[in-house]
């Protein structure tokens, strides 16, 4: 993955979905049932993480914020005896999750950047899933929140970099584009700090692609999520919002959700696009995302303006 040195696969599975009772993806109540239990959680993502590791999938991606998805992961490596390297895991810090287990929560987790954030979660992920973590990600950096500006914040990175840990950012909203510009400019004694970026893009949401690129060509890993919208380019949801997506899946005999895939798998600048999936169906029928390979340009044009996008995002229910 970029100059990291980690060892990925194209599709990763991101656990933000299955590690909590909530989250904001469109039909994710129906896709999980009524039993939200942790044990039935815990059980859900082992079974999902059994799929993955057997289809290949050697990208995982958590955060502290994902309920208890470190938890879940570091129970499935013991279990599984799965050796350390066949699997690269990154991780996030900056947001703590504040749910209490709730799907009828008020506030599900709560953003805090600072370095004693950082301090804390950082040897709360390592100390669940140990010398597993490789990569650490600050979790949603934006220019606004002045995350990339804190020298002390800056200087602990900079240390656990040091320390073997590979480290990112993650960036989200309209604006995520100057956030990666941003974080393009941060060095330490001469060399970029960040070795990574995982950014939201899909056919609905394009504007970080150049910021994307640009971080590619500096030798970043760039990590893909949400290329199914939350939801939006997946299933049923998909012919409300995405007719030409729709279109674009029958002529190829597929569904629209690889067809989605597949255009993010398809950016030059990208190294791995992580699946949301929460059952097992979903996520072998986006690896078939794999199997398409259109000429470039040859996706839907149906990119909304960037506020207007992340706009509707913020109006999605947790279920």
């Amino acid at each position: 993955m970029g100059s990291t040195g980690l060892v990925v696969s194209p599709i990763g599975l991101g656990l933000a979905a299955l590690g909590r009772p909530a989250y904001i993806t469109i039909g994710r109540g129906t896709d999980l049932g009524t039993d939200r239990s942790v044990a039935a959680m815990e059980r859900r993502c082992h079974d999902m993480l059994d799929t993955a590791y057997s289809a290949g999938i050697r990208y995982i991606d958590t955060a502290r914020s994902y309920g208890m998805a470190e938890a879940f992961l570091a129970s499935w490596f013991t279990q599984r005896s799965v050796p350390r390297e066949a699997i690269t895991v990154g991780s996030k810090w900056g947001y703590t999750y504040t749910g209490a287990w709730r799907l009828d929560a008020p506030i599900h987790e709560v953003k805090d950047l600072s370095l004693a954030a950082l301090r804390r979660q950082v040897a709360e992920s390592q100390a669940l899933l140990g010398d597993r973590l490789r990569l650490y990600q600050i979790h949603s950096a934006t220019t606004e929140s002045g995350v990339l500006d804190d020298c002390r914040v800056l200087a602990e990175l900079a240390r656990l970099r040091s320390g073997g840990l590979r480290i990112g950012l993650t960036v989200s909203g309209p604006k995520q584009a100057d956030a990666i510009r941003r974080a393009l400019d941060v060095e330490v004694d001469g060399v970029d700090l960040f070795q990574s970026v995982q950014a939201t893009w899909n056919l609905l949401e394009t504007s970080a692609g150049s910021a994307l690129a640009d971080a590619k060509a500096r030798g970043w890993g760039v990590i893909v999520k949400e290329a199914l919208a939350n939801g939006r380019l997946a299933g049923r949801h998909a012919r409300e919002s995405a007719a030409p997506l729709t279109r674009k899946a029958d002529a190829h005999g597929t569904t629209v959700d690889v067809v989605a895939l597949s255009a993010a798998l398809s950016q030059p600048w990208t190294d791995v696009v992580l699946s949301g999936a929460v059952t097992s169906d979903q996520l072998r029928s986006g690896l078939h995302a794999l199997d398409i390979t259109p000429e470039e340009g040859d996706w839907p044009s149906m990119a909304e303006p960037p506020a207007e996008y992340w706009a509707r995002r913020s109006t999605l229910a947790w279920e």
